[in-house]
């Protein structure tokens, strides 16, 4: 169960993003009323969130996951691939020293966002693509081991980062699309297969029994309440244009 989430507001320069999506530039407006329900759902479902503030500098800081692995023994300050974002991980530290006193960062040549690490149990997943190495992926592998979690790196070939194509949806359930279907690293998983034309769906959030959905995937939604679970649809058209999922835009612990 998580009790705690750190965000931050997205800022006017987000329409300069980095983005191979091809939707065209978001609308910011409509973007703070996004993010805006998607923190008051958060809050709803019984977290206490920190709201930092938007930072124009870095237009891509919305997606706060990236910059920090959240563990409950400690977190993990990332050191993200894309150069742009590399310097967002100093705006992160502050927040997080106040909620953990064990505090680890990935040190270069090691790159790592925190959009490849997918978390069941004590257990971790690490995407290798080309945001995160296998060196940054090794050097998070030595941090967990200290706290007897395991974890194991997988392969990317087709998405931007591991949980733009796989969300653990707890209770053994796996959402997965493309790659991720036919991936032996996940067959012990209950897999509930994304359609498609759907991809986008893939990129789900669990929270304290509810799974929160991005709006407009009909078929996916009817897979994840057939497998049993209460749903919140949020819209997220304006961060899916900068290739931006649900779990991207929180820190949750």
């Amino acid at each position: 169960m998580f009790k705690n989430a750190i965000v931050r507001k997205p800022c006017p320069n987000m329409v300069n993003g980095i983005t191979e999506a091809n939707l065209g530039k978001p609308d910011y407006h409509k973007a703070l009323l996004q993010h805006a329900r998607y923190v008051n759902v958060l809050r709803q479902l019984g977290l206490k969130i920190n709201v930092l503030d938007a930072d124009n500098r870095f237009p891509d800081s919305v997606f706060v996951e990236d910059v920090a692995v959240c563990t409950p023994d400690c977190a993990v300050i990332t050191n993200p691939g894309a150069p742009s974002r590399n310097q967002e991980t100093n705006l992160i530290k502050d927040i997080i020293h106040k909620h953990y006193e064990q505090i680890y960062q990935i040190k270069p040549p090691g790159t790592l966002e925190g959009g490849d690490v997918m978390t069941v149990g004590s257990e971790y997943f690490i995407g290798l693509s080309y945001r995160t190495n296998e060196d940054g992926a090794q050097q998070l592998i030595d941090i967990l081991e200290r706290y007897n979690l395991s974890a194991h790196m997988v392969d990317l070939n087709e998405v931007l980062h591991l949980k733009t194509g796989v969300s653990y949806l707890e209770n053994n359930n796996l959402l997965v699309c493309g790659e991720f279907k036919e991936k032996s690293i996940f067959d012990s998983f209950n897999k509930i297969e994304v359609p498609d034309d759907e991809t986008y769906a893939a990129s789900c959030l669990w929270i304290n029994g509810t799974v929160l959905v991005p709006a407009g995937f009909a078929k996916t939604k009817k897979k994840v309440e057939d497998a049993g679970y209460a749903i919140i649809e949020l819209e997220m058209t304006e961060f899916e244009k900068l290739d931006g999922g649900m779990s991207c835009l929180s820190l949750r612990f």
